[in-house]
């Protein structure tokens, strides 16, 4: 493994890094956490990140965790008096939206906003989605637009969005909190799986359209994680997935969505590494299918 740097002037400057870390001396075992810590709180310093589904759960330690990163937090989800307190509990610089990523216009309105409040949206983050247990012969037509909606079509209409400017500036990171879920077919699961396999898609095809822009896209799957939604799940019946008590932290995925935007796959699997290996060896060889899906492609994405 290469090792550190042992001084501050050997660690590269990064474009998005605003000025030098403020550390300075030898990096030693005990420092080493410490300058980490640093160079994150400064790697998305000035950067505006839209999180969607900001109120709780994966949302709201996302949010969390880009405000202590150094960004701009723009904060959208539905239930305004939670908003609000998240709002106060973060400080600024962050701006909260009240809106139903549901209505095209609600997205749309809800970039605006944050836009006029805290610059060009760097990071997309479209977390916001619904979960219901059913199975395929229980799906209705109201069960069906709803999760298509608000799991599919948000990210898609959010993305319709911040995109033009992403591509003007040569730079932008989306990233589609997606499930694992979104990689195989669970018995009960029928309308969440299905909108679910439609987000890994879109990351897809973006990744395919925005290859060379300076614009990235992943869909982050996680796994089981500690929220009132897999609460709910239990309450249903049988998941076929860990308890809560053993589920990961929602700050876990969010660490993973940080993460993400240092990526260069559509994909990312957030779970145990054991789990993650499994998920991975199930999709195959997906370089591999994208290469051939790109050159497949190659004359109409060069025009």
């Amino acid at each position: 493994m290469e090792s550190l740097p042992h001084s501050l002037d050997a660690w590269p400057a990064f474009p998005w890094v605003s000025g030098r870390l403020l550390v300075r001396g030898p990096v030693v075992a005990g420092g080493l956490t410490t300058l980490m810590e640093c160079w994150g709180m400064t790697r998305l310093s000035g950067q505006t990140v839209l999180v969607t589904g900001a109120s709780r759960g994966i949302g709201l330690a996302t949010a969390r965790r880009f405000h202590m990163e150094g960004a701009r937090v723009g904060l959208v989800a539905r239930d305004a008096d939670r908003l609000a307190a998240v709002a106060a509990d973060l400080g600024r610089p962050c701006y909260a939206v009240a809106a139903d990523v549901a209505e095209p216009a609600e997205c749309v309105r809800a970039v605006d906003q944050i836009e006029d409040a805290l610059g060009p949206v760097n990071v997309l983050v479209s977390n916001a989605g619904v979960l219901r247990r059913d199975f395929v012969t229980d799906v209705t037509v109201q069960d069906f637009e709803d999760s298509y909606r608000v799991n599919v079509g948000a990210a898609l209409w959010l993305t319709q969005r911040v995109l033009p400017g992403m591509r003007e500036r040569g730079y932008g990171r989306i990233v589609l909190v997606a499930s694992e879920l979104g990689l195989f077919g669970g018995p009960s699961y029928a309308s969440y799986c299905t909108s679910k396999f439609a987000l890994v898609g879109l990351a897809e095809v973006l990744w395919h359209e925005l290859a060379g822009s300076g614009v990235r896209v992943c869909a982050v799957c996680p796994g089981d994680v500690r929220t009132d939604q897999l609460e709910q799940e239990h309450q249903w019946g049988p998941t076929g997935g860990v308890p809560p008590e053993k589920a990961m932290a929602p700050d876990y995925v969010a660490s993973a969505i940080v993460r993400s935007l240092d990526s260069r796959n559509p994909v990312a699997i957030v779970d145990k590494p054991h789990l993650r290996a499994v998920f991975n060896l199930w999709g195959g060889p997906r370089r591999l299918r994208l290469a051939a899906v790109h050159g497949a492609y190659k004359g109409l994405l060069k025009a």
